[in-house]
């Protein structure tokens, strides 16, 4: 049989839309680049993947004949996206083409067989455990960013590390990140049984992941959740998304975090404190973007000095009483952090010169950051 079918054009394009970053990179087999389409008796159920991430998903639609063919996802999801019509009609001529029509526009579009498709990972129904969507969006949101980029030489760095914990009769789930010079931390109290999650000693989700697991999250209320030793699942009533998980170690973060001592604090403003570093970072240059933080009593002066074009400085008012303190940090990695906190105040804890920086505030529950220094 071939598959004949209409479909709505706004669900047709949400659907093509969440496959787009799983498809688009270039991939060593030229079939990762298609979308595979299957139909039931009333939708088309739409898969793409990377052989890293897999994501499945239903689109309602009028089922004619039934049938199964996969294609090119950028070019169907720019036809789909550009056409002015309603509705769209998909049907399979000969040799895996397919004729689509929209309003009064029509498209031949060659396709491959599905047979060369990589097949769904399969995965056990009995360990899922449900959540509010927000929790994941959240978490992923304060430690995305410190996520190191995939040239770093520390493999397991390009990943973030997942953890489950009860703690005082509460359960928490928690990221962490780290590029090697600064580490981000987020946990959230949750209403669920964590005891379900079958998490590996140390499990870690790849960067790719999590940027589809926020937009999955980001797009329903509750999801449902199961780790496997490979793999994590997470699923809504239309979709379902596998990640394969990596191995590798991750750095000992706790000891990072007791290493600094929360003593000597510095109380500063937080929008205040990130306007300046932007202006600040205009005359930082390479890309260690460096700049100078000065601190004394009740005052924070930052500066910046580029060879071609000049140097700045800044001054802001802060609450500090301590030892006078002058350091080195990369400008970028706190205008980073401070961009994800919400507090009015940001508290920041430094033991001298050549100590990192670690920043946090009661507004901001759960989440920590820390900065290493560089040398001036």
């Amino acid at each position: 049989m071939t598959l004949n079918c209409t479909v709505s054009r706004s669900n047709l394009m949400e659907g093509l839309n969440s496959l787009q970053n799983i498809t688009s990179k270039r991939a060593t087999l030229a079939i990762l680049s298609n979308i595979l389409i299957e139909t039931t008796s009333d939708a088309l159920i739409l898969t793409g993947t990377d052989l890293e991430v897999g994501l499945r998903l239903q689109v309602p639609a009028e089922i004619h004949d039934q049938g199964t063919l996969t294609l090119p996802s950028k070019k169907i999801f720019e036809i789909v996206r550009e056409s002015g019509s309603d509705s769209i009609k998909i049907k399979e001529t000969e040799n895996s083409w397919v004729a689509i029509s929209a309003g009064l526009s029509t498209y031949n579009l060659a396709g491959m067989a599905s047979d060369e498709f990589p097949e769904f990972p399969e995965f056990e129904e009995d360990n899922f455990v449900s959540f509010e969507a927000g929790i994941f969006s959240e978490l992923i949101d304060k430690v995305i960013y410190s996520v190191a980029n995939e040239q770093e030489n520390v493999y397991s760095l390009t990943n973030v590390l997942f953890e489950a914990e009860k703690r005082d009769e509460r359960s928490y789930l928690r990221m962490i990140s780290s590029d090697g010079h600064r580490l981000s931390i987020m946990e959230k109290d949750v209403a669920a049984d964590i005891d379900r999650l079958n998490l590996n000693p140390i499990t870690l989700i790849p960067k790719k992941g999590v940027q589809e697991l926020k937009k999955f999250c980001d797009n329903c209320d509750t999801v449902e959740l199961s780790f496997e030793e490979k793999q994590m699942i997470v699923r809504d009533n239309e979709s379902i998304m596998v990640i394969r998980l990596k191995k590798g170690e991750f750095p000992q973060y706790r000891a990072i975090i007791d290493a600094v001592q929360l003593e000597n604090k510095i109380g500063i403003e937080r929008t205040p404190f990130l306007d300046s570093l932007k202006r600040i970072n205009l005359f930082t240059e390479d890309i260690f973007h460096t700049i100078q933080l000065e601190v004394e009593n009740g005052k924070m002066i930052l500066t910046s000095q580029n060879a071609d074009l000049g140097n700045a400085k800044d001054i802001q008012d802060i609450n500090y009483t301590g030892e006078p303190l002058i350091l080195g940090f990369n400008c970028r990695y706190f205008i980073e952090a401070l961009q994800v906190m919400e507090c009015d105040t940001v508290d920041a804890y430094i033991n001298s010169n050549n100590s990192p920086c670690l920043m946090k505030s009661d507004r901001d529950e759960g989440f920590l950051s820390i900065i290493m220094p560089m040398q001036l």
